[in-house]
């Protein structure tokens, strides 16, 4: 056998790659964008002091070698981690989980990580795992942020709320709930419906108490009577809980699409037809809204713009922007499918 034949037998060599242990330096970026070491500081400290060509060629390098920052030394360095925390009480719920995903992505386009820190101890005990953890700043979501409180807020930590009401000087974002609540209540009055029956969410809840003042103030400049309030607690299983209650509505406004879908359910066991019989309305559009049976005519949710708008609020705090606390209401949208129509 020659050495060519036993060359055919040994497996073809496989191309040098880097040890996993071994980091790439700034300097080897440096040589190979062909910059300074400070240029590439400038530029994985965001710094403005770098021109868009020379930081594209930066950043083209930093690619090409696999240059990943080292957080802990660049947070040394600028006094910040680059990283905010989300504070949930549960994930269950559908604006959660949604939020959850747009906050994590609104996150990563402004260059920050994203720390998930569940209230079930109280919203108190998650700011200290926070403050612990030396993030920048944090978002409190939706029903985590009734417990916000200007005692339970750490010295110095920043802080957003979505869907809470504006005080104790923290930043507030929302959807227009009651605007929602509204639009919906009102386009089942135009059906020819003589009033709106409301399944409504937690009393504690600050999105459920704007959706039923939405729908409660609608019927009042309508000069209608408000039905007595049936409450859930967001689950498919409540609204399914609801139907004997809402035995003689002929039109339900739910306060979201999941108690929605358990309200469906209820009314097609017991022989009472969607919409001929009753029509229903959602609130939130989540994405099998369309697909339900009938599909659902709902409120659509900006949960994108709510989350972008909650990290812009943020980010322009940690980073020393001047903009004043305040409250943000995002728009909702009227979706009409086939489970509302005229009497």
């Amino acid at each position: 056998m020659t050495d060519d034949d036993l060359g055919d037998l040994m497996p073809p060599r496989r191309p040098h790659h880097r040890p996993a242990s071994t980091r790439v330096s700034m300097a080897q970026v440096a040589q190979r964008a062909g910059v300074s070491g400070q240029t590439v500081s400038r530029v994985v400290n965001d710094s403005p002091r770098v021109d868009p060509a020379t930081r594209e060629r930066v950043e083209r390098a930093m690619r090409d070698l696999g240059y990943r920052p080292h957080r802990a030394a660049r947070a040394l360095r600028t006094g910040r981690s680059r990283t905010i925390g989300l504070v949930v009480t549960t994930l269950v719920t559908v604006g959660n989980s949604r939020m959850l995903q747009a906050t994590a992505e609104a996150a990563a386009e402004r260059g920050y990580a994203l720390t998930l820190i569940t209230a079930s101890g109280g919203v108190a005990a998650a700011f200290d795992r926070l403050a612990e953890q030396e993030v920048d700043g944090a978002i409190v979501l939706n029903e985590a942020s009734a417990q916000v409180s200007a005692d339970a807020r750490p010295t110095g930590l920043r802080l957003v709320v979505v869907d809470a009401p504006t005080s104790a000087g923290f930043t507030a974002v929302h959807s227009d709930h009651a605007g929602g609540a509204a639009a919906a209540t009102t386009h089942l009055l135009e059906l020819g419906h003589p009033t709106v029956h409301h399944l409504a969410g937690p009393a504690d809840s600050f999105a459920a108490t704007e959706r039923e003042r939405g729908w409660r103030e609608t019927l009042a400049a309508a000069g209608t009577d408000a039905p007595p309030v049936v409450r859930g607690d967001w689950s498919a299983e409540a609204g399914h809980g609801a139907a004997a209650a809402l035995a003689t509505a002929t039109a339900v406004f739910c306060a979201n699409d999941q108690m929605a879908l358990g309200l469906l359910r209820a009314l097609a066991d017991d022989g009472r037809r969607v919409p001929e019989d009753v029509s229903v309305i959602g609130f939130d559009d989540v994405p099998d809204a369309a697909n339900y049976r009938p599909p659902l005519t709902t409120i659509r949710q900006d949960f994108t713009a709510l989350a972008g708008r909650a990290v812009e609020a943020l980010v322009a705090d940690i980073e020393g922007s001047t903009e004043t606390p305040g409250a943000t209401v995002i728009p909702t949208l009227l979706i009409e499918r086939d489970s509302a129509r005229r009497r």
